[in-house]
């Protein structure tokens, strides 16, 4: 099974944080995929929550909601193995890649700063001269 994170981008609900899908790769269920699970950042601002496909009816006036997914026995582990999954799938969507080690320090030697210096000091000097000059000819052109 792979769980498809979809972000909401700041779009749309406030405190939605995205839209998943569980995407059943083997077994009966292979080449299908079930919509309809949210994550949720929680109220007090610590962690997410997921909210699982659900269909909404009317009784009454009163709005209901129906639960598509529901365990099968008296504990509720598949339903809190599939909302970590959702919540860890999430977390990895969002958070940034490791980045790479840094570089070493290299230790330059007095010499080797001069001529850097030397090379960058002549650079500046070509790069203003060059821009004297198209301005000085552009100037000359002018009406």
């Amino acid at each position: 099974m792979q769980i498809k994170i979809t972000a909401t981008d700041g779009r749309g609900t406030p405190g939605k944080m995205a839209d998943a899908e569980l995407i059943f790769t083997e077994g009966p269920l292979a080449g299908l995929r079930l919509i309809g699970f949210a994550v949720w950042e929680r109220r007090t601002g610590s962690g997410y929550n997921v909210t699982f496909p659900a269909r909404s009816y009317s009784v009454n006036g009163e709005r209901r909601t129906f639960a598509l997914l529901r365990p099968t026995g008296e504990g509720l582990e598949g339903q809190e193995r599939i909302r970590q999954a959702i919540i860890d799938a999430y977390q990895a969507h969002v958070e940034p890649a490791p980045t790479a080690a840094p570089l070493p320090t290299l230790t330059v030697s007095p010499n080797a700063q001069a001529a850097i210096k030397r090379i960058a000091d002549d650079l500046e000097t070509r790069q203003a001269t060059a821009h004297y000059q198209a301005t000085d000819q552009a100037s000359r052109f002018e009406f």
